[in-house]
């Protein structure tokens, strides 16, 4: 058993090492929060031996072969560039098995996280409170288009790409809030952190390129940015 653990903690402290700081996550709290968080909790049991493999891990059920935990490092990037706040309330998109709200609920005061799937949105529930995380809340919902009741929001999270970004989403940021979101279409996508400047301005920082799977029902929101 601790020969398991010796082995876990070694693949763990090498996709820190390996993947995660040569993409420029040099940021000691979020290092830290990648060590204490346990990624392997989140992977479903199929793919548990890929914890820690710089790859897209498939978390779909029923046929949605699409839905994907993100690569380590594109988490990693995000949590960095978006300098969450203890003070800072969070909305997600796509939750996933709940590592991606795991790590933001660690930084955040609160994190409101929207899944479509039913059965991953059960999944995330029985990991989160499995990983003692109190502070989210799971709903089942499409949120490609925001999740207005507890709007503005201080960061605005999406763990799946967009063609373009929804106005309307946009605009349930706070002024100073910040959107993480990976924009375009294969095989030309970009990670954007856009920051809203005033009530109705942004600015967008581009990151860098990847590509990584849609969210479900991405190519059907009706009103864009440009």
């Amino acid at each position: 058993m601790a020969a398991v653990t010796m082995n876990i903690e070694k693949a763990r402290f090498n996709m820190i090492e390996q993947q995660i700081r040569p993409w420029n996550v040099l940021d000691p709290s979020v290092l830290s929060l990648l060590s204490v968080v346990k990624r392997e909790d989140f992977v479903p049991a199929a793919h548990k031996d890929l914890a820690f493999a710089d790859i897209e891990i498939p978390i779909g059920a029923k046929g949605n072969a699409s839905q994907t935990m993100l690569a380590p490092k594109i988490e990693a990037r995000m949590l960095q560039e978006l300098a969450i706040r203890n003070t800072d309330k969070v909305l997600e998109i796509g939750t996933g098995t709940g590592y991606m709200a795991a790590l933001l609920a660690a930084k955040a005061e609160y994190v409101y996280s929207v899944e479509i799937d039913p059965g991953l949105a059960e999944i995330a529930r029985n990991n989160l409170q499995q990983a003692g995380v109190a502070n989210v809340s799971v709903e089942i919902g499409d949120g490609v288009q925001g999740r207005s009741s507890d709007a503005p929001y201080d960061v605005i999270v999406l763990s799946g790409s967009l063609p373009v970004l929804p106005e309307r989403l946009l605009n349930q940021l706070k002024i100073g809030g910040r959107l993480a979101a990976v924009v375009g279409e294969a095989p030309v996508m970009q990670l954007q952190v856009i920051t809203r400047t005033s009530e109705d301005a942004f600015s967008t920082n581009p990151i860098f390129e990847t590509v990584v799977a849609p969210l479900t029902n991405a190519a059907q929101s009706n009103k864009f940015v440009f």
